[in-house]
C-alpha cells in the first residue's frame, strides 16, 4: 500500500486537518508541579493580596500555580491541604506563585482560594472531575421565562457579591415542560449553596408590627463591608457551650425609609435600662420570617428620621476561632442579603452533589483507565473477528482519533467535562466501531458485475447514516432529560456521532478501499 496514495484523497486530508487543528485545541504538555488556583473568594485575604481571579474564558492551562507556601514545595492537593489546615488563624504566610509571591493573612480556613490539581491540557472539567458543588432548584410556583430570567440575575448577583465567582448558573427544562435552575459552584460548602440560593432571603426590620426597612437597594443604599471602621468582629466571650461572637456594621437607610422610622417611634414610651433609656420596643430583625436578632433603639433616636443604623448579630462555636469564623460567615451572608434583596420566589432543592478535588482526580484516573481497557477489548474483538493486523490498525487509528477530535471540539468551545460528557464519548466510540465494521464487511464481500467499489461504499454508507440518524433522534430528547443532568451526555455523544459520519468514516472508508485494490 502506498502512503502518498492515500494522503492524495479529499477526505483523508479533511480527517488529517481536523485531527491537527483537534490536538492544538487541547494542547496537551506535561504538567507541573504545584497546585493552580482556580477561584479567589472576593474580598478574602488572597483577593486583598492581589491573588487575581481567573477569568471563566482562561484556559485551564494559563492559571496561575501555586509553587510553596513558607517554605514547603507543593505537589499536591494533598500537600496543600495538610499545610493549609497547620497554619493558624491570623498568621501571615508567603505563598510563591509561577508568576509572584504572595504575604497573606489566614482570615478563613482555606485563605480564599479555591485550588485544583495542575492541568495538562486545555480540557475544561466540569465538578463531576474538578470538585465543587452541584444544586437543582426548582421554582415554587410557576413562573415564566422572563421571571425565571430575573431570578437566574439576582442569584448572580448574590451569589457573586458573597464571594463567589466560579460559578455556572443555567436554565433547565425537562421533557415536560417543566423549569429548574441548575447552579455549579466551586469552592462553595453545602451549607453556603442551601442558605444562598434555596432560601428566598426575605429580610424586614420591624418595629412591632410595622415594617421599616427590607432588603434591597431600594431601602438600603448603602452597606458597609470591609472597613474595620464600620463593619467587623467586636467582641467574644466564652460561654457554657463554647464561645460567643458578636458582630456589627452599618447600614444607610433611604429617605423613605427614614421616615418609617420616624413614624414607627414617635409615640413610643421611653424605658431605663442601667445607665442606658432605651425605647420600649426594639428594632426586630427577620430573615425568612425567622428572628435573628432584635435591636435596642436609643431615647436620641425617638421621632427622627435616622439613616444610619448598626446591625447585630451572633456567632457561635466550640473555640474562639470557630466562632469567629461563624460570626463572619454570618456576617457575610447577611450584608449580601440586605445588598442583593430577596429572591423574586422562593426555590425547591431537587437535587444537591458535593465532590471534593481529591475524588475528582481519582474519578479522572479511573476514567483514564477504562477508556484504556476499553481499547484493549475492542482490538481484541478486531483481531478475533478478523486475524489481520493490517485492518486492526487502521480500525484503531479511526478509534483514538474519533475520540481527540471529539475532545478537540470541546476544548475549542471550551465546554465542561463531566461523567455524562465522557460517558457520551465512549458511547459515540462504540457506535464508530460498529460502522467500520459495517463499512470493511461490506468491502470485503466478493466483487460482482453488478456491484462496484463505489456502490458497495454507497451501500456501507447508508447503513451508517441511517444508524446516525437513529441514535441522533435518540439523543435529542435527552438534551433536556433529567432537566439538563443529562446534556452532557447526549451532547458529546451527537458531537461523536457526527464526527464519525461525516469526518472519520469517508477517510476509513477510502483506507480500506485502498488496502484492497492494492491485495488485488
Amino acid at each position: 500500500m502506498k502512503l502518498t496514495k492515500i494522503i492524495k484523497k479529499p477526505r483523508v486530508w479533511i480527517f488529517i486537518f481536523f485531527l491537527l487543528i483537534s490536538i492544538l485545541a487541547i494542547g496537551p504538555h506535561l504538567p507541573e508541579s504545584g497546585v493552580m488556583i482556580k477561584n479567589v473568594e472576593v474580598n478574602s485575604s488572597a483577593d486583598l493580596a492581589g491573588i487575581k481571579n481567573p477569568s471563566d474564558k482562561a484556559s485551564p492551562t494559563s492559571l496561575e500555580i501555586i509553587k510553596t507556601i513558607g517554605d514547603q514545595p507543593i505537589n499536591s492537593l494533598e500537600e496543600y491541604s495538610i499545610i493549609i489546615n497547620n497554619i493558624s488563624l491570623n498568621e501571615t504566610v508567603q505563598i510563591e506563585t509561577n508568576k509572584n509571591a504572595y504575604l497573606l493573612k489566614k482570615d478563613s480556613l482555606d485563605l480564599g482560594i479555591t485550588v485544583i490539581p495542575v492541568q495538562s491540557s486545555n480540557l475544561r472539567k466540569g465538578l463531576d472531575l474538578a470538585g465543587g458543588t452541584r444544586v437543582l432548584l426548582k421554582p415554587e410556583q410557576d413562573i415564566t421565562d422572563v421571571e425565571r430570567d430575573e431570578l437566574i440575575q439576582v442569584m448572580n448577583n448574590r451569589l457573586n457579591t458573597y464571594g463567589l465567582s466560579d460559578i455556572q448558573i443555567k436554565k433547565a427544562d425537562d421533557i415536560l415542560g417543566n423549569k429548574y435552575i441548575l447552579i455549579e459552584i466551586a469552592g462553595a460548602s453545602v451549607q453556603d449553596v442551601k442558605e444562598l440560593v434555596a432560601s428566598q432571603g426575605i429580610f424586614e426590620a420591624k418595629i412591632g408590627n410595622v415594617t421599616i426597612f427590607i432588603g434591597g437597594k431600594e431601602d438600603i443604599p448603602f452597606v458597609c463591608r470591609n472597613d474595620g471602621t464600620c463593619t467587623g468582629i467586636r467582641q467574644c466571650s466564652a460561654i457554657t457551650e463554647g464561645y460567643f461572637c458578636s458582630f456589627e456594621f452599618q447600614i444607610t437607610l433611604s429617605q423613605e425609609a427614614a421616615k418609617r422610622h420616624a413614624e414607627a417611634t414617635k409615640d413610643l414610651a421611653v424605658v431605663p435600662q442601667d445607665k442606658e433609656s432605651y425605647l420600649e420596643k426594639p428594632l426586630d430583625l427577620y430573615l425568612d420570617g425567622e428572628l435573628v436578632d432584635s435591636l435596642n433603639i436609643g431615647e436620641s433616636l425617638k421621632g427622627t428620621p435616622a439613616t444610619s443604623i448598626v446591625i447585630s448579630g451572633p456567632g457561635i462555636g466550640a473555640d474562639q476561632e470557630l466562632a469567629t469564623e461563624d460570626a463572619l460567615g454570618q456576617m457575610n451572608k447577611l450584608q449580601t442579603i440586605l445588598i442583593t434583596g430577596s429572591l423574586p420566589t422562593s426555590l425547591e432543592i431537587v437535587k444537591i452533589d458535593t465532590i471534593s478535588p481529591l475524588l475528582g482526580e481519582e474519578f479522572l484516573k479511573n476514567i483514564i483507565l477504562t477508556g484504556v481497557l476499553a481499547l484493549v477489548a475492542v482490538s481484541l474483538v478486531i483481531v478475533i473477528r478478523y486475524r489481520k493486523p493490517k485492518i486492526v490498525a487502521p480500525m484503531l487509528i479511526i478509534v483514538v482519533s474519533e475520540i481527540i477530535i471529539t475532545l478537540g471540539f470541546a476544548a475549542l468551545f471550551r465546554y465542561n467535562l463531566d461523567l455524562a460528557a465522557i460517558a457520551g464519548v465512549i458511547a459515540a466510540v462504540g457506535t464508530g466501531v460498529d460502522d467500520q465494521i459495517v463499512i470493511f464487511d461490506e468491502i470485503n464481500e466478493k466483487e460482482t458485475e453488478d456491484e462496484s467499489w463505489k456502490k458497495r461504499i454507497k451501500k456501507a454508507f447508508f447503513i451508517v447514516f441511517a444508524a446516525y440518524a437513529a441514535t441522533a433522534a435518540a439523543m435529542l430528547p435527552l438534551l433536556k432529560a433529567g432537566a439538563g443532568l443529562l446534556t452532557g451526555f447526549a451532547l458529546t455523544t451527537l458531537i461523536g456521532i457526527s464526527v464519525g459520519v461525516f469526518i472519520t468514516r469517508p477517510a476509513f472508508a477510502v483506507i480500506v478501499q485502498s488496502l484492497f485494490e492494492e491485495k488485488e
